[in-house]
């Protein structure tokens, strides 16, 4: 990781910066609606492979409504530094209550006692629903992206085996692999990022793939979290046993002509993802998901039984798997887990990188949560 990248190319209105957020980290976000005091700070939690760059389209329409915006990269991404970029470096730090931490003692550096609202894409999502369910009074509201929150784990129990996602999938005629679990693996930064076609081919082709601009996303919702059920998934979330990301998404790279109209993320935006994932690689970004694969978000069911009780709403394209890819999690959030949902929103045009692809749809739907608050 080199000290001193190049400034990134942002909109007018957007600036850079960087604080000590008291909890290990010396974090780079971005900002906008700055000017001034008195604003109700919006919180922007971006997932993977993504960026506080992600948010640069929504950022400018929100601060414009009266909002000071704030958009961090996240810990093992971007600029932010003090993580541990190690494949066996301290896994526990990159779980979920220590990325609510994070978030935490950011908001305590810029002197922000509240936000009006945590909003998180993604696994930002998850995120932002841990800090609402942990620390209600800090984040007074919840918007949540392309991943519903199905509540925090219940308390272990007593009952048979449990469902082995990994094994069942690699058992079923044409073998297959969850996402997540490959993403877990110690070669899978390797694969992406020195990927054959180039890191830059491969975002293209993983972006595109998971876009409205892929004719194949078209979700439904899955009758129940069983292998059978799984492989119905795009190979980008349920993947042949055996081939690694890279090698996945290679075939669903777009034409010239297509990228040439990709007005939501043109070659020269494309080439900041790039670079910064160049820079400090992917592994920051993977630990999350072995978390999630190796149970080290077990002390979230310390919150068992809670629910996020401050007004929330959901937000995802309409052509996003995300919404649909754990079958009842979003059933669970609407009927339990938000217990002030205001409401479940889908966003036409859009595939999973929403509040990219349109972010016109997605500030609209946001000021209008905003203004319920």
């Amino acid at each position: 990781m080199t000290d001193r990248p190049p400034p990134l190319p942002l909109p007018e209105g957007i600036r850079s910066r960087r604080v000590d957020n008291r909890h290990g980290l010396n974090v780079h976000f971005l900002e906008a609606g700055f000017e001034g005091s008195g604003r109700p700070v919006l919180l922007l939690l971006h997932g993977f492979p993504e960026l506080a760059y992600s948010w640069r389209k929504v950022m400018l329409p929100l601060a414009q409504a009266g909002f000071h915006v704030i958009a961090p990269d996240q810990r093992g991404y971007g600029r932010t530094t003090g993580w541990d970029a190690r494949y066996d470096g301290d896994l526990a730090t990159f779980r979920l209550t220590n990325l609510a931490t994070d978030a935490l003692g950011l908001l305590a550096a810029l002197g922000v006692p509240s936000v009006a609202a945590v909003i998180g894409h993604d696994f930002g999502s998850p995120v932002a629903a841990c800090c609402a369910l942990a620390r209600p009074d800090v984040f007074r509201a919840a918007a949540l992206m392309s991943a519903p929150f199905a509540g925090p784990p219940a308390l272990a129990a007593a009952s048979g085996p449990a469902f082995d996602l990994p094994a069942e999938l690699a058992r079923l005629p044409r073998p297959r692999q969850h996402y997540q679990w490959y993403y877990s693996t110690r070669g899978a930064e390797a694969d992406m990022l020195h990927a054959p076609q180039g890191l830059q081919a491969f975002l293209r082709a993983y972006y595109h793939h998971k876009s409205a601009d892929w004719p194949g996303n078209r979700p439904f919702r899955l009758a129940a979290p069983t292998a059978d059920e799984f492989a119905k998934l795009p190979d980008y979330y349920v993947m042949d046993l055996g081939q690694g990301m890279a090698q996945t998404v290679a075939p669903q790279m777009p034409t010239p002509a297509q990228i040439a109209a990709c007005a939501w993320l043109p070659e020269d935006e494309l080439a900041v993802y790039t670079a910064e994932f160049a820079r400090t690689g992917l592994q920051g970004g993977l630990q999350w998901y072995r978390c999630a694969t190796e149970g080290v978000n077990a002390d979230l069911q310390l919150f068992a039984g809670r629910t996020i009780a401050v007004p929330s709403c959901f937000i995802a394209g309409r052509a996003d798997w995300g919404a649909w890819q754990s079958p009842g999690a979003l059933e669970a959030m609407q009927e339990r887990a938000c217990t002030q949902l205001r409401g479940v929103h889908w966003i036409d045009g859009a595939g999973h990188w929403v509040q990219q692809e349109q972010p016109e749809a997605v500030s609209a739907t946001l000021l209008t949560f905003l203004r319920t608050l």
